[in-house]
């Protein structure tokens, strides 16, 4: 049997095959056009095998509620020509098979918990845009709609108050602060090429550490894990955790932050493919 993940990226889409462990057979990647360009590569490349269900991890804000009239719909995305994009709808006309619908970070997070075998977890995605998702006892959290922990609003780092933020609504918000494009915004200088030691990677690491006191406070998880492009500097991790200790002064209890504060287990942003494929195996079981 054959399983498919879609990892729909605002940027690029990738589209992978695997089989019932889990293990990739056959992966392609293309960039994110416009909606029926991009969606009808993905069919195409799945109607060369038998898969029996996929997995679609999106970029979002998506609409993910089953009872939805726009389930399966993106939604307020500021990408350009996606809003209100029905994009299962697109999928499902094509291709006759079950599809789990979920977030890009939420794929993440599931491939996480089957690789560590935890129940527990939040996971962030710290790259172009932030997005969080948390599990508890197996289970998504959410109820009118996914959760958007990117956009949590965090105290301004004294030497970042004159910068504005980036995010188009909310200004100042975690993802205006912290995100990627966030440095480039205060510096004129893209991430990479900054020097390890500017103040800016202590003033986002300062911001990313408030997020996962927010998470450790309203959701006490097991875990809090890392990926994306910004935390995959390992310089990242250590200033996050330093700042973690300092800011949540001893409140509550923590595993060791080595163990609980960690940047994603599964290189190659894997965690997704494999949350999309074990997603994709759970909905053809509830299915049958």
């Amino acid at each position: 049997m054959l399983l498919g993940s879609i990892e729909a990226g605002g940027t690029k889409f990738v589209c992978s095959v695997g089989d019932e462990k889990f293990e990739v057979q056959n992966s392609i990647n293309f960039p994110t056009t416009t909606p029926g360009e991009t969606l009808q590569q993905a069919i195409d490349y799945f109607k060369q095998y038998d898969v029996a269900a996929i997995g679609v991890g999106s970029f979002g804000p998506i609409d993910m509620i089953r009872e939805s009239k726009t389930y399966g719909y993106m939604t307020t995305t500021p990408k350009p020509h996606w809003s209100n994009t029905d994009v299962m709808g697109f999928l499902k006309s094509q291709l006759a098979v079950p599809m789990y619908f979920t977030t890009d970070v939420n794929a993440s997070a599931y491939g996480e918990l089957i690789a560590q075998g935890i129940q527990n977890l939040v996971y962030f995605t710290i790259g172009t845009g932030i997005g969080a998702a948390a599990i508890q006892q197996g289970q998504f959290i959410g109820g009118i709609s996914h959760a958007e922990m990117g956009h949590q609003f965090v105290k301004r780092h004294p030497k970042d108050l004159a910068f504005k933020g980036i995010c188009p609504f909310h200004g100042d918000c975690l993802e205006g602060v912290a995100s990627g494009p966030s440095l480039k915004a205060r510096t004129g200088i893209s991430g990479e090429d900054i020097a390890l030691d500017s103040e800016v990677w202590d003033i986002q690491a300062y911001y990313i550490a408030q997020a996962a006191i927010s998470a450790t406070l309203t959701l006490a998880p097991s875990k809090l894990i890392f990926g994306g492009g910004v935390m995959a500097q390992e310089h990242m991790m250590t200033r996050v955790r330093t700042h973690f200790k300092a800011l949540l002064n001893g409140y509550v209890m923590t595993p060791p932050l080595e163990d609980y504060l960690q940047v994603t287990s599964i290189a190659n942003n894997g965690a997704a493919t494999l949350g999309n494929f074990a997603l994709a195996l759970k909905e053809l079981r509830h299915k049958t």
